[in-house]
């Protein structure tokens, strides 16, 4: 939400308290829309840690977005209201369980309100108590970018790791894996079971020499023929993005989509029927440059104008 004094906008990069996007840091969900949602958990990783410090420098590069997006026109302040509510705190963040915990809880008071999450992470992992909170009443689609199909069984003998949020919640019926397509996927792999679960239950699977034969229009065809007109969820893992710009991040597969892939791919979501998303798995420390973290929070602001366009939408059909 833009304050009423000043525009943010309008003020210098380099000013002010970082919030994502410079919107105002809310406390009071009375009337909010949309809240930007910082998540530091990376308790979940197997190698190397970092995402615990992608929401800080994610806010801090986001000072580089404005307001009207270039292609589409979409102002998503003028179109909804909007807001920082800062980080989901963590009673003990050295416990993955009771650190999911803490991410539920938060989304729930979230959802109870109406309102719709756009996150920052942190590991992948988060994903999972997200959607505890969001899709307890009713499995989700979902679009997944990443390198990685995230639907491992185990992880270092651990069930609860950046590696396996998306088979737990298809066993917790929070995901309808028959409305779920993951794309981008890439890498080797030391089991094989990572890329069988998904297609056993329905899941489809863009591999990257599909995405590079198909082109963005036809992926995103297909996407919408996937998840439908029902409610879907986007999750967004930087490591998607080829490291040769994105090197910020804990596991970097080579061979990725490029940033102008992904931003096309983003923008051809419009009118989905989204119900929150998230941005993941950017790691500071692996990039000084910072430009992983600006990709990250230009990646946000796209699904941040289709998000905005959609809710606004719904708004006036409810009033119609």
């Amino acid at each position: 939400m833009i304050g009423n004094k000043h525009n943010p906008m309008n003020e210098p990069r380099y000013c002010g308290i970082p919030t994502f996007m410079r919107t105002s840091l809310v406390t009071n969900l009375d009337d909010l829309e949309i809240a930007l949602v910082g998540v530091p958990y990376d308790g979940a990783v197997e190698a190397r840690s970092g995402a615990r410090q992608g929401p800080r420098q994610i806010r801090d590069m986001s000072s580089m977005m404005r307001a009207i997006h270039h292609v589409t026109r979409i102002n998503p302040y003028e179109l909804c209201k909007i807001g920082d509510v800062g980080d989901v705190h963590f009673n003990q963040i050295f416990d993955v369980a009771a650190s999911h915990n803490d991410i539920t809880a938060f989304y729930a008071m979230l959802h109870k309100s109406g309102i719709i999450p756009l996150s920052a992470g942190g590991d992948h992992s988060i994903t999972l108590p997200i959607l505890r909170a969001i899709a307890a009443d009713h499995p989700v689609g979902l679009v997944h970018f990443d390198a990685h199909t995230d639907c491992c069984d185990e992880e270092m003998n651990s069930k609860y790791s950046h590696g396996t949020p998306f088979r737990r919640a298809v066993e917790e019926k929070l995901l309808d894996p028959k409305r779920t397509i993951q794309i981008g996927i890439r890498g080797a792999a030391n089991s094989a079971e990572c890329w069988e679960y998904g297609p056993k239950h329905g899941i489809r699977i863009i591999y990257i020499e599909e995405f590079n034969k198909l082109g963005v229009e036809e992926v995103i065809t297909e996407a919408k023929r996937v998840v439908g007109d029902g409610p879907t969820y986007v999750s967004f893992d930087i490591d998607s993005i080829d490291p040769s710009f994105a090197p910020g991040t804990g596991t970097p597969e080579v061979g990725g989509l490029t940033t102008i892939e992904a931003q096309g791919l983003i923008r051809g979501l419009r009118g989905l029927n989204i119900v929150g998303a998230d941005l993941v798995e950017v790691a500071p420390p692996f990039d000084p440059s910072g430009n992983t973290a600006l990709i990250g929070a230009t990646m946000m602001y796209e699904i941040l104008c289709i998000l905005a366009e959609k809710v606004n939408s719904n708004a006036k059909g409810n009033k119609a």
